[in-house]
């Protein structure tokens, strides 16, 4: 791959979250939600045990300040409670509240549905997530 191709795909990419966070930035504003809490609750599966602090940083690449604002907001709106780590009673996990399960499922659909990706065909989207995982395995 020359310098110009990586080039592309990291500006297309960057361009394709940009859009994404540009078109659902309505859906936000009715749920008084920012792009940054709205990666939270998408990082935050209703499938799988709560996460503790410590991994939620992780999968927003932030540091502690940053996620207690961002946990903040999302607890002031009712969507997350902090509660007691059952397998580390120091620690502190995240848990979506029923109103959080849903306006996460509800902003998961819309941006689904608004992602200029939505355009591609399924064969190109496994395509796509074929190599997206080779550069960025699923955690």
């Amino acid at each position: 791959m020359t310098t110009s191709d990586l080039t592309a795909v990291i500006a297309a990419t960057h361009d394709i979250w940009m859009r994404t966070n540009d078109l659902i930035g309505q859906a936000l504003a009715e749920h008084q939600l920012t792009p940054a809490t709205f990666q939270a609750l998408w990082v935050m599966d209703p499938a799988e045990p709560p996460p503790s602090m410590k991994a939620m940083a992780e999968r927003l690449y932030c540091n502690a300040p940053n996620l207690t604002f961002i946990t903040n907001q999302l607890s002031d709106r009712g969507l997350v409670e902090r509660a007691v780590d059952p397998a580390d009673r120091r620690s502190r996990v995240l848990v979506l509240t029923a109103k959080g399960r849903e306006v996460r499922e509800d902003l998961i659909r819309t941006a689904l549905e608004i992602t200029p990706l939505a355009a591609l065909s399924d064969s190109e989207l496994r395509r796509l997530r074929t190599l997206l995982e080779r550069v960025a395995p699923p955690v």
